[in-house]
């Protein structure tokens, strides 16, 4: 089961995309959950690294639970979060 007690994020300007970390026992596993994503979840969303990180503060449990839904035990390094994921 993958959790995310990690509560550091950061916005990727390359992929247009905030990034964040989960944990399977040893294992660590990377997310991304893209701009139009957080702006489908927080409409009004400021297209801006501020904005997003924002967003992505205020609907963490949210994010956290489509993100635990799409993981998949050593399955891959990363996984990335859409808009049609919410």
């Amino acid at each position: 089961m993958i959790d995310f007690p990690n509560h550091s994020r950061s916005y990727d300007r390359t992929r247009h995309a905030v990034r964040f970390w989960g944990h399977d026992s040893a294992i660590e596993a990377s997310f991304f959950i893209d701009e139009d994503a957080l702006k489908r979840i927080q409409p009004g969303t400021h297209s801006s690294e501020s904005g997003f990180l924002i967003a992505f503060d205020s609907n963490r449990d949210l994010i956290c639970a489509a993100a635990a839904k799409k993981y998949v035990r050593g399955s891959r390094g990363s996984y990335d979060l859409l808009a049609a994921d919410f």
